[in-house]
């Protein structure tokens, strides 16, 4: 059984997606698109103020629409159990802790029917003070115990101080990345079913862990898990905030139960600023200290950031430079400020993309000061084992990235700022990095008689091609061909798994599948005769290997250039050109696995040019809230992308040999972006975006 029938493993192969057929003809059925018999629909009613608390609601108008059911609001909804994330306790008291919370809920017949009733429920307010604003420097600003992934929010070696101050050559600067949002093209949405004769609640999520979903709605509606299917088997996108449990779904659940009937809630995309989660602003202090040679000496990072006052969440900004380069006399500190704005949470890469811009873009000017290439700025600082921890590095082959980009990038011919008529052209180079990330997962697989396996995980698919490389990891383990395996995924009656993030699903799900397939493997050697009608099964988990702590510090790294064109007499900054290059183990399948790395870097390069959020001070709320006023890169925008990766070898990570790839495509890509604007025009810019006026500003001063 072990040869494989094909010359080529089924692992390393570009497959395609097994559900592309079904998603391009529209028989993918995602959380909106189920739609029980007498399904209801649900419409939530934003805050509009920006703190204070409820005296009255009046739904007299909105009962009295044809087909309206009913609004739930804090006063009668029912009452909901503990919950870890408290975003999730909606309708239970009074107080609005900041604009768009929800404070009540009207369901209809119709969509538009509850969209209706929800407009014309009236809601009293009384306001407080509120503070919407970060500053640098605030004096509400303190150290958390942890920030986001139970990082220390403040990290010391050597005395960096006094080591700045020797060092013969220092930079000082500042950045700032504002506010971002996640925006899948598939809202987030839920369909909820209570029957009352089973007592059992199906719900419909758009999540990215089915799992996660059941274990917050158990204990919000005082429900056994054994009571709850959750399904979430198609999700158009998440990008980390679908990665917990949302008020969507909280929402809708409420509502089926409160009225006995299954209930849909699709959120509206206005809503999404002030209720899935957004990523934090930041803002970055960074002190770099070097020899004449470019050896450094000292780094001080120093991030301040914002929460809110219902969920304390601390952007790990300035964990990337407790990883980047050899620097003896190092201090990275998290700050950050309560205020009355919705909960921050996890975006794309979560503390590596926006730390990372700050000291990649820090690096470039100590290589400006220092008059040396910027290449060879990092690979002079290239430490030998992790320098938080002293761990060796399990693979580590930055310097092989960065050379390779530049030899395809042609980065030695790049010379200075180049003219083209009205344009200056400029490119840059950055480092990223990310690190590995595994869960405890459970699977199992099934042997048919007729010659074919099915394989069986709750892993949740949010457009990365989760079902086909799965696929490639059991065919590769059983040595069959790849199309007798089938896979079924995103459903609680399956066996156990993580949720996707962290860039962890497929080293998480995919070794638990192996391990399955490496037990169902055996059974069958020892199987003789045809196979019984129910076949052969084995199962796996991973629980006891995922938990043990590694003695090698694990990380995929990675290279960015970018080349742009700046338009002098209109400000507007258009990338001509992109290359990444990676070190991310074992690449599974080079057909998805380049289509997750360009995203990433579209990502990246919205972040650089075109996304962001302002914070209204007076109305306490985030003024760009549809994608005509929160621009997310078009196709207009994006420029050739060029993808390549190492041939990278790591046995210390699981049986596939293989690291994340879905994150660390966007980790460098703004930095890389803005090092290339400010060698085209002269000038650095340390705030996102890099939009004309800031660029025309510039140029300016340049004059």
């Amino acid at each position: 059984m072990r040869p494989t029938p094909d010359d080529r493993p089924a692992l390393g192969s570009p497959a395609s997606r097994r559900e592309g057929r079904e998603k391009v003809t529209g028989a993918a059925r995602y959380a909106a698109e189920h739609t029980p018999p007498g399904c209801a629909y649900a419409w939530p009613v934003p805050a509009t103020i920006a703190r204070g608390q409820v005296t009255s609601v009046d739904a007299t108008a909105a009962t009295a629409l044809p087909g309206v059911i009913g609004v739930l609001t804090p006063y009668d909804a029912p009452r909901l159990g503990e919950a870890e994330d408290p975003t999730l306790r909606l309708l239970q008291d009074l107080r609005v802790p900041h604009r768009g919370w929800y404070v009540a809920l009207a369901v209809a017949d119709t969509l538009e029917g509850a969209r209706a009733a929800a407009s014309v429920v009236r809601v009293a307010y009384e306001s407080d003070p509120h503070a919407v604003i970060l500053t640098a420097g605030s004096p509400d600003a303190y150290i958390p115990e942890e920030a986001n992934g139970g990082h220390p929010a403040h990290r010391e070696q050597g005395d960096p101080d006094a080591a700045l101050v020797a060092a013969p050559v220092q930079v000082d600067c500042a950045y700032t990345v504002p506010p971002l949002h996640n925006h899948p093209m598939e809202p987030h949405a839920a369909t909820a079913d209570w029957d009352e004769e089973s007592h059992h609640l199906t719900v419909y999520d758009s999540s990215q862990g089915a799992g996660p979903v059941r274990a917050a709605l158990a204990a919000l509606f005082k429900l056994t898990e054994e009571h709850i299917t959750v399904v979430s088997e198609h999700v158009g996108g998440g990008f980390g905030c679908k990665g917990t449990p949302r008020p969507h779904v909280v929402l809708a659940v409420m509502a089926s139960r409160h009225y006995g009937r299954p209930v849909k809630l699709a959120l509206p995309r206005a809503h999404l600023p002030a209720t899935v989660g957004h990523r934090a602003p930041t803002l970055h202090h960074l002190r770099l200290g070097a020899r004449t040679d470019g050896t450094l000496t000292a780094l001080t990072h120093e991030v301040t950031t914002h929460t809110s006052r219902v969920r304390e969440f601390v952007e790990q900004a300035a964990v990337p430079a407790r990883v980047m380069y050899a620097v003896p006399d190092i201090r990275t500190t998290h700050r950050v400020v309560a205020l009355d704005v919705p909960t921050p949470s996890w975006m794309r890469a979560p503390g590596e993309t926006p730390g990372m811009y700050a000291l990649e873009s820090a690096m470039d000017e100590l290589a400006d000061a220092l008059g040396i290439d910027p290449v060879e700025l990092r690979v002079r600082n290239e430490p030998r084992t992790e320098p938080d921890s002293g761990r060796p590095f399990s693979s580590r082959h930055l310097v092989e990235c960065l050379r390779e980009g530049a030899d395809r990038f042609g980065w030695a011919g790049r010379g200075g700022a180049r003219r083209e008529g009205p344009y200056l052209i400029g490119s840059g180079v950055a480092a990223a990095t990310y690190p590995v990330l595994v869960a405890p997962s459970t699977a199992r697989v099934h042997a048919r008689p007729g010659g074919t396996y099915l394989v069986e995980v709750d892993a949740t698919d949010i457009g990365t091609g989760a079902r086909t490389v799965l696929a490639q990891v059991a065919a590769d383990a059983l040595g069959v061909p790849l199309d007798s395996v089938s896979v079924a995924i995103g459903h609680t009656g399956l066996p156990v798994a993580p949720l996707a993030g962290g860039s962890s699903g497929t080293a998480s799900w995919g070794w638990a599948v192996h391990n399955a397939c490496e037990a169902l493997a055996a059974r069958r050697e020892h199987h003789h005769g045809p196979l019984p009608p129910e076949g052969l099964s084995a199962s796996a988990d991973t629980t006891q290997s995922a938990k043990q702590k590694s003695p090698y510090a694990r990380h995929a790294f990675g290279a960015h250039f970018a080349e742009v064109r700046v338009d002098t007499v209109s400000g507007e900054v258009r990338v001509r050109r992109m290359l990444g290059v990676f070190a991310a183990g074992r690449i599974l399948n080079p057909l998805t696995a380049r289509s997750q790395f360009k995203g990433a870097m579209v990502m990246g390069l919205g972040m650089a040019l075109t996304e962001h959020s302002t914070m209204d001070a007076a109305f306490g709320d985030f003024t760009e809230s549809d994608l005509a006023a929160y621009h997310v890169p078009a196709h207009a925008d994006v420029p050739a992308i060029e993808v390549h990766w190492i041939d990278e070898r790591d046995k210390h990570l699981n049986p596939m040999g293989s690291k994340g790839i879905g994150e660390i495509g966007i980790v460098g890509t703004a930095a890389a972006i803005g090092n290339a604007v400010c060698q085209a025009i002269g000038q650095r810019l340390r705030q996102l975006p890099l939009t004309p006026d800031r660029v025309l500003a510039a140029l300016k001063g340049t004059d």
